[in-house]
């Protein structure tokens, strides 16, 4: 019963974000334009049950970046507006579509590539991919990125056995008034 009224919240929440966003929405696709030329990033990613989608967001590094996880990138790869994006989180904010379309949860485990062979592992062994990955979760109010793989796959499964209603509505919370840092960027080459 917990799933279904989670997910009803998701589909509600998602269009109310994503009507009242869409002025902001706009303003950030207009700059993002002058930004790198491209303010939409699109990017496969694991999701429920392993199935791949297509994760959207705007654009916070150079168009060239190599495809990895964050903590991999390279810091100088990120725009002087894509910091603004990352420390703000409203990179996060097209993710609501993929909310909408039942692809992702407000929260859950954040997606991973498919290239994070040893977080897949970890999550496998953990049951993670029964659920959809969200935009925010304990792991994130905490700040335990994709560097750590096994604590990441632990916290993701506390937070999946604990998850009701309340949880769900707390860790929302805590996101929206600035609990946590968002993904590590790796340093300057």
């Amino acid at each position: 019963m917990t799933q279904v009224v989670i997910r009803l919240l998701d589909i509600i929440f998602s269009i109310v974000g994503l009507l009242i966003s869409l002025p902001i929405l706009f303003i950030l696709i207009i700059v993002g334009w002058f930004d790198t030329g491209s303010p939409i990033f699109r990017q496969q990613r694991v999701g429920r049950f392993q199935k791949p989608f297509t994760l959207v967001k705007f654009r916070t590094m150079k168009k060239d970046t190599a495809h990895v996880a964050s903590h991999l990138a390279n810091e100088t790869s990120i725009t002087r507006f894509g910091r603004f994006l990352r420390r703000t989180k409203l990179d996060e904010l097209p993710q609501l579509w993929n909310v909408f379309k039942g692809e992702m949860s407000l929260v859950g485990p954040r997606p991973c590539l498919f290239n994070q062979h040893e977080l897949i592992e970890e999550r496998e062994t953990r049951g993670i991919f029964n659920v959809r990955p969200g935009i925010t979760g304990l792991a994130q109010i905490n700040e335990i990125d994709m560097s750590t793989p096994e604590l990441l796959a632990k916290t993701d499964a506390q937070m999946i056995q604990q998850m009701t209603v309340t949880h769900y509505s707390n860790l929302i919370l805590k996101t929206v008034t600035g609990k946590g840092a968002g993904d590590r960027i790796g340093k300057k080459q």
